[in-house]
């Protein structure tokens, strides 16, 4: 999606947000406290628009607001966005977690008794369809010749 095109959901415009190491960098200023512009672009190699122009995707995505003392606009953390993505990638985390405890538990089991392979289970090695039947890397494909 062109950067120019507006996200119709939030999610989608705090990850497009956060896929620019500079923004993450801004943001990561930002969990220190309220900071001014000219601080934000201090350790950037770019030109103060350029930083504006980051920041205006950061305000777009409500990852950051904007208030106004006298002639500053300092900027700050907005919370809820990150903490939506947070909510969301959580979900997925169950899922691999419990995903990642099951290979666990079948490694263990190799490593007790080598001679568990289960993937094998349900097809004796010499029936047709067992992986021999299939050319190995070299091999010609009509014939079982070595290339």
């Amino acid at each position: 999606m062109p950067a120019s095109t507006p996200h119709r959901d939030p999610l989608s415009a705090t990850f497009a947000a956060l896929a620019d190491p500079t923004r993450r960098a801004i943001l990561a200023r930002l969990i220190e406290g309220e900071a001014p512009v000219t601080e934000l672009a201090a350790p950037f190699a770019m030109t103060l628009p350029a930083v504006s122009k980051h920041l205006k995707v950061l305000e777009r995505a409500h990852l950051i607001e904007r208030s106004r003392h006298a002639q500053w606009r300092p900027c700050r953390l907005a919370p809820q966005p990150l903490k939506d993505v947070a909510d969301w990638v959580e979900r997925y985390r169950v899922l691999w977690d419990g995903r990642l405890d099951r290979l666990d538990g079948y490694l263990a089991e190799l490593q007790r008794d080598p001679t568990t392979d289960r993937r094998h289970d349900k097809q004796p090695a010499d029936q047709p369809g067992d992986q021999s039947e299939y050319p190995h890397p070299g091999e010609d494909h009509q014939h079982g010749a070595t290339r």
